[in-house]
């Protein structure tokens, strides 16, 4: 009796101890279930974030599905770039809008081939027949950036043709340290009326050929090897960027020798409560015989209309708002913006409007104003100043703006020394 009574206990515990395991099993199952779908939300969110919209092989490139601008008006195309899960060791990427207005197609073609998976170190070759904005300069190591809306485009009505060839190479010398090198090809014809006078030569197209090495140092910056791959953990300030592009003359049929330097720093300050404070220096300096097309503008966004109700439209991340639309060009410039946010009111737990106090500066030069033909524009040697402030997500990301325009280049007419605009500011 005893040893039928002590097997039945035996059989018990282990029925329990099986029963226990099994929950335990299930248990762990369901936790590493949650967190692959909890990675998988997070790494959909991060590429929607950065303006992708992810699928197996191939991410969508939600940049290039809707914009507008005064001069194609609503233009719309698909683009995209293909996955890790196609590839580690090569990719392709490409787009093809339409833009209704100037009833003309753009796009772009290219593909890239990792030569080292631990300096991230890539090797490209692009094809592309696009517009860009008349003195507008970018940085080839500047980190993917993706607004759902892009404000300044709007009321961008200066672009210019370009078709461009160009072979890069991008390297990762440290984690804070990032490089890129660029040769390219280009041939450059204005969609306005505009000719550049070289030696006694007229130009109403130009082409180029430049060699570009751009460098990007966040010394405060510390990373993390994360999920397989090194993520930043800390971003931090300052940081700095570096650009020299040199135009070469008689090299595939290249018309200009110029030289271009680039320079940007922005420092960030975070008080810990929401609030912090931004400082942005940029500068730029071109010699040579550099068209228009290869010049500066200070980022302005105001339009050119009578009044300022007229003029209301939605203010920039980092722009101008009381400067005009093709007021100012420089072969030398700087520009120095302060951007202060209060701790934000907390009305309710999802309605938590936030102010910015804000000041920009800017100043430049021209050296040969009389070379640019055909356009009328001014120079920025004496210092541009605006002030004012916004009200960012008042409702569903939108806010307000205000800012005065004073100093050297303050309006006869009070009123055209004010802007006053949307804003729009939303996060994932």
């Amino acid at each position: 009796m005893l040893k039928h009574n002590f097997a039945i206990l035996l059989i018990c515990i282990s029925f329990c101890a099986f029963s226990q395991i099994d929950s335990q099993n299930k248990t762990e199952e369901q936790s590493k279930k949650k967190t692959k779908d909890s990675l998988k939300k997070r790494v959909f969110l991060e590429n929607i974030g950065l303006g992708y919209f992810p699928t197996k092989y191939f991410n969508f490139d939600l940049r290039y599905l809707v914009k507008y601008n005064q001069f194609e008006g609503f233009r719309t195309g698909l683009g995209g770039v293909t996955s890790e899960n196609f590839s580690d060791k090569f990719r392709v990427n490409g787009y093809l809008v339409y833009g209704f207005k100037d009833e003309r197609y753009k796009y772009s073609i290219g593909g890239g081939v990792r030569l080292n998976k631990k300096t991230d170190t890539w090797i490209n070759a692009t094809y592309t027949d696009e517009l860009q904005e008349t003195g507008s300069s970018k940085f080839l190591t500047d980190k993917r950036f993706f607004s759902f809306f892009e404000p300044r485009l709007l009321n961008i009505d200066l672009f210019h043709r370009h078709i461009t060839k160009s072979l890069s190479l991008q390297h990762k010398i440290s984690n804070n340290l990032l490089s890129e090198t660029q040769l390219a090809v280009s041939r450059v014809n204005p969609t306005y009326n505009y000719s550049f006078v070289s030696n006694g030569e007229v130009f109403n197209s130009f082409s180029f050929s430049t060699a570009t090495v751009s460098l990007q140092w966040s010394p405060f910056s510390k990373y993390e090897f994360i999920d397989k791959k090194i993520e930043e953990t800390v971003d931090g300030y300052p940081k700095f960027t570096a650009q020299v592009t040199q135009g070469i003359s008689d090299v595939f049929k290249s018309d200009f020798n110029f030289t271009k330097i680039d320079f940007r720093t922005i420092h960030q300050i975070d008080y810990g409560d929401e609030s912090l404070t931004r400082f942005t220096l940029v500068a730029g300096l071109a010699s040579g015989e550099t068209p228009l097309t290869q010049l500066y503008h200070a980022y302005p966004n105001n339009i050119n209309k009578e009044t300022i109700l007229q003029r209301f439209s939605v203010a920039g991340l980092n722009s101008f708002e009381t400067m005009f639309f093709n007021e100012f060009f420089s072969d030398r410039f700087a520009t120095f913006q302060f951007k202060h946010y209060l701790k934000p009111f907390k009305i309710t737990s999802h309605w938590k409007p936030q102010l910015a106090l804000i000041s920009r500066y800017a100043l430049g030069s021209m050296k040969s104003i009389d070379q640019h033909q055909g356009i009328n524009f001014g120079t920025l040697d004496k210092l541009y100043s605006e002030s004012g402030f916004e009200i960012n997500k008042l409702l569903f990301g939108f806010g307000l703006s205000f800012a005065y325009r004073y100093g050297g280049y303050h309006l006869p007419s009070l009123g055209d020394n004010f802007a006053f605009k949307f804003t729009f500011n939303i996060s994932l």
